[in-house]
């Protein structure tokens, strides 16, 4: 599967996906300026399957029905 993890997505987490997964940064592909609509579109285009955010408010200011790409938005533990 292939997973991008958004600017906001700790690093650290890839360690327990890459044994399974392709995860890749969005800086590594130079996505790191991109708004949320424009990386989703940029995202599927390249094949990604899964964004991977930080970002609790993408579902506001984004239209996620339409979207082929699975997106996961990690919270807090409290």
């Amino acid at each position: 599967m292939l997973v991008l993890f958004d600017n906001g997505t700790p690093r650290t987490l890839a360690r327990f996906l890459i044994e399974h997964h392709t995860v890749t940064e969005a800086r590594a592909g130079g996505w790191e300026e991109l708004e949320n609509g424009e990386l989703l579109k940029r995202a599927e285009a390249a094949g990604f399957e899964v964004l991977v955010t930080t970002d609790k408010n993408l579902r506001y200011q984004q239209n996620l029905e339409s979207r082929k790409i699975a997106v996961v938005v990690l919270g807090q533990g409290r």
